[in-house]
């Protein structure tokens, strides 16, 4: 049996202000059987506090500690690295990143801005880049599922604009990075080859934690998830299933 379990969170758990049909039981069963859970969402619109929110307004008791975001991902970086953030994030995010200043320079930080986003902003943000400024994307992600159910675009349109222009590939904080799956399996003492990631975007969620070493990634096909998707990346889901559900009988299958 897996010794760690990474959920993904909008699309996997919950879509929008709705709690996905028995996803509050497949997490009660994943507890109960004493599997460490650890939840990553690549949301660059939604700080943690209001995360957490919404999961207790669902019923579900969630810690700070068992929740990782992209937005924490980058303090720490910048912190660190003593960098300055110039930012191009949604409004919503900015309280995040208070208190960030640093005597090394700065480090523009990218994600979904949404319809804040301005050409003065992106612009500025360019301009920096091009003078040395480090390059950070929240995450790549190329879509997410939007309130009115429809795909809208995610933070990596944003992304590949700044990639374009200047013409520098930009370290990604959120998921694929390896460092973003590692950094959320040491907290439970967990090794990558041990742990499950569970998520309905193929190419982050799954592939991209299978590429990052994880022993196993489960495709669900709520959320953003498209019929086909699974035949469309490398490598391919361990499995494939039709909710969060399906994905906690699988996960415990694996150690009957």
């Amino acid at each position: 049996m897996a010794k760690g379990v990474l959920l993904d969170l909008g699309g996997v758990v919950y879509e929008g202000d709705r709690l996905l049909p028995g996803a509050a039981d497949a997490i009660a069963r994943l507890h109960d059987s004493g599997i460490p859970l650890r939840f990553l969402t690549n949301t660059t619109r939604a700080p943690k506090h209001r995360i957490l929110k919404r999961l207790k307004d669902f019923g579900l008791e969630v810690s700070p500690d068992e929740i990782f975001t992209p937005a924490q991902a980058a303090c720490a970086w910048l912190s660190a690295r003593g960098l300055t953030p110039f930012l191009v994030v949604h409004p919503d995010l900015v309280d995040e990143f208070s208190g960030l200043e640093g005597p090394n320079g700065e480090a523009v930080v990218i994600g979904d801005v949404g319809e804040a986003l301005t050409y003065t902003q992106l612009n500025a943000a360019f301009r920096r880049l091009i003078d040395g400024a480090e390059f950070l994307a929240l995450a790549n992600n190329r879509t997410f599922k939007d309130s009115d159910g429809a795909l809208s675009l995610d933070a990596g349109a944003f992304v590949a604009a700044l990639q374009f222009a200047t013409q520098r590939t930009p370290h990604v904080l959120g998921k694929p990075s390896r460092d973003f799956f590692a950094t959320a399996l040491q907290s439970i003492g967990c090794a990558l080859e041990d742990a499950v990631m569970v998520g309905d975007d193929a190419e982050n969620d799954v592939a991209g934690a299978l590429s990052a070493g994880l022993g196993q990634a489960v495709l669900v096909r709520t959320g953003k998830y498209r019929v086909g998707d699974e035949t469309r990346v490398t490598p391919a889901p361990t499995a494939t299933v039709a909710n969060l559900a399906e994905a906690a009988d699988w996960i415990l299958s694996q150690g009957a």
